[in-house]
């Protein structure tokens, strides 16, 4: 019988906010500063498809909207939780429910948002000069980094993100 013989390591590391980022348009904005800036040192590639690959992009995403109802005297009566695929569709579910009043009148209370309640989370595939693929994934609490082989990929993150304020 044949043996399993290991080919590769691949490490994960996590950075636990000591706060959590305030707002959608804050973590949006620090995802962006990633892709623009490109602080880790990643390069573009051609994909299989023969296509080009920029050095940093956008892997998965989704974001999730809180809905409380609150009754006469600020009890919570109900809740929706909210899944998008976008921060444009979460913005607008969060609205459409917040302005449904069929919604508020079947939950018995008026609808509040909930944004500390709220959870964004953003996989960014990064492209190494090494040729190694790895991912940088945000939530508003964790910064983790996945799927490295080469310390040195977590030294460039870990460097990048003790200079960022909300990443403490």
């Amino acid at each position: 019988m044949a043996d399993f013989v290991q080919k590769t390591v691949n490490k994960t590391a996590v950075r636990d906010l000591s706060v959590p980022i305030a707002d959608v348009t804050s973590f949006n904005n620090l995802i962006e500063t990633v892709i623009e800036d490109n602080p880790f040192g990643c390069v573009g590639y051609t994909g299989s498809d023969g296509q080009p690959v920029a050095a940093v992009v956008r892997n998965r995403e989704h974001y999730t909207a809180k809905v409380n109802f609150l009754d006469g005297e600020g009890k919570r009566v109900g809740n929706v939780s909210l899944q998008s695929p976008t921060i444009a569709a979460f913005e607008a579910n969060a609205t459409e429910a917040l302005a449904n009043a069929a919604l508020e009148a079947a939950m018995g209370g008026e609808a509040v948002r909930n944004g500390p309640g709220e959870t964004y989370y953003c996989q960014l595939k990064c492209h190494d000069p090494s040729g190694d693929d790895y991912y940088v994934t945000f939530t508003r609490k964790t910064v983790r980094i996945s799927s490295y082989q080469d310390d040195a990929i977590r030294d460039a993150v870990e460097t990048w993100a003790d200079d960022v304020a909300s990443l403490e």
